[in-house]
C-alpha cells in the first residue's frame, strides 16, 4: 500500500538532491540560496559522522567531493545535498562511481537514503561550450530511473552581457534601442546555442530546465528551481516532502495548497448543507496546513470561511 503524503513527510523528513556540474558552475551559491544562507555547508559521511572541513577543503576548492558525503546547511538541515565527484573533468573512475551512486540511490528500498531529484548545473558564461563531453556522457549513459533531472542554466545573466556588447557595436542604435533589444537578443543567443534542444535529444534527457541569473544578488532566489522540481516530481507525497522542506517560497506552498487541497473541497461543496460545509472547512484547514509547515496556520472558522470563498471565486 503506497504511503500517503503525510506519512512520507512524517517518516522521511529529509529531501535529498544530487547536484552535478563542473567547477565554477555556481553550485555552492545555488545551494546557499535554496537554504537561505551565506554559510558553507557542513559535511558528513554516510554514517552521519561530521567531517572536518579542513580535511576536505582542497577538494572542495577544486569542485570535487566524495559523492556519498552529505552536504547540509545549518539553516535548513532537512535538505541533504550530494555533489558529483569530479567526473565532469573527464575522470572515467569518477563517472563510474557517480553512475553507480545514481543507480543505487534511485532505487534503494531505504527511502531515507533515496535521492529525490538531480540538479545538473550548466553555466551559461561558457555558452559556446555549454554541452561538453561530460554532459553528453551523463545524459546518454546515466539512467536515473524515476528520479527527475532538472537542467539548471546558471549564470544566465552572462548572456545579457554578450547581447549588450553585440548591440553596442551595431551602428545607429541609441542607448534606449540597445536596452530595449537586449532581452530579445538574449533569447536569440540562447536559441542559437541550442543547448536545451541538444539535451532533449539525448537518450536520458532532463525532465525540464530553469534559467537562473544574478544569484549573487540579495534580492534573487531559487523560486523557479523549486517550482520546476516540485512539478517534475509528479508524486504528491514527494511534492509535499519538498514543499515542507523548503522554507523560502510561500507562494509555492500556496499554489499547491489551492491546487491539491482547496479546489478538491470546492468541487464537492455544492452538494453540502451549510452545517456540512462548515465542518468540511475545519477538515480543509487541517489539510491546507500540511502545505505550510513553517508558518502559523489560521484556526478561526470565520477566517477559513473567508478563505474558502476567496479560493472559490478564483476557481
Amino acid at each position: 500500500m503506497p504511503l500517503s503524503a503525510q506519512d512520507v513527510r512524517n517518516k522521511f523528513w529529509r529531501f535529498r538532491i544530487l547536484v552535478v556540474g563542473r567547477a565554477n558552475a555556481g553550485k555552492t551559491t545555488l545551494l546557499q540560496k535554496v537554504c537561505n544562507t551565506t554559510e558553507n555547508p557542513e559535511i558528513f559521511d554516510g554514517k552521519w559522522n561530521k567531517i572536518n572541513a579542513d580535511v576536505v577543503k582542497s577538494s572542495v576548492d577544486r569542485g570535487e567531493h566524495e559523492i556519498n558525503n552529505e552536504l547540509v546547511f545549518r539553516s535548513n538541515p532537512r535538505f541533504v545535498f550530494h555533489d558529483s565527484c569530479g567526473f565532469e573533468a573527464g575522470g572515467e573512475d569518477e563517472f563510474k562511481n557517480m553512475k553507480r551512486f545514481v543507480s543505487e540511490r534511485a532505487s534503494t528500498r531505504n527511502l531515507n537514503e533515496r535521492i529525490h531529484a538531480i540538479w545538473y548545473c550548466i553555466p551559461m558564461d561558457e555558452y559556446h561550450r555549454a554541452i561538453t563531453v561530460a554532459e553528453e556522457k551523463f545524459f546518454s549513459e546515466c539512467d536515473t530511473d524515476n528520479v527527475p533531472v532538472i537542467a539548471v542554466f546558471t549564470k544566465f545573466d552572462a548572456l545579457s552581457a554578450v547581447a549588450l556588447g553585440e548591440l553596442r557595436r551595431t551602428l545607429g542604435l541609441t542607448r534606449k534601442d540597445i536596452l530595449e533589444r537586449t532581452p530579445e537578443r538574449v533569447e536569440e543567443i540562447f536559441a542559437d546555442a541550442n543547448v536545451w534542444g541538444r539535451l532533449r535529444e539525448t537518450r536520458h534527457p532532463p525532465k525540464n530546465y530553469v534559467r537562473l541569473a544574478k544569484m549573487n544578488m540579495d534580492e534573487t532566489d531559487c523560486g523557479p528551481l523549486l517550482e520546476c522540481t516540485t512539478g517534475a516530481l509528479g508524486d504528491e507525497a514527494l511534492q509535499m516532502l519538498l514543499i515542507s522542506t523548503q522554507q523560502t517560497n510561500l507562494e509555492l506552498c500556496t499554489t499547491y495548497a489551492v491546487k491539491k487541497t482547496a479546489l478538491a473541497y470546492i468541487k464537492r461543496a455544492s452538494h453540502w448543507s451549510m452545517q456540512v460545509l462548515k465542518d468540511e472547512c475545519i477538515l480543509m484547514q487541517k489539510e491546507i496546513a500540511k502545505w505550510f509547515p513553517h508558518t502559523g496556520v489560521m484556526t478561526k472558522l470565520g477566517t477559513l470561511w473567508t478563505l474558502l470563498m476567496l479560493v472559490g471565486s478564483l476557481a
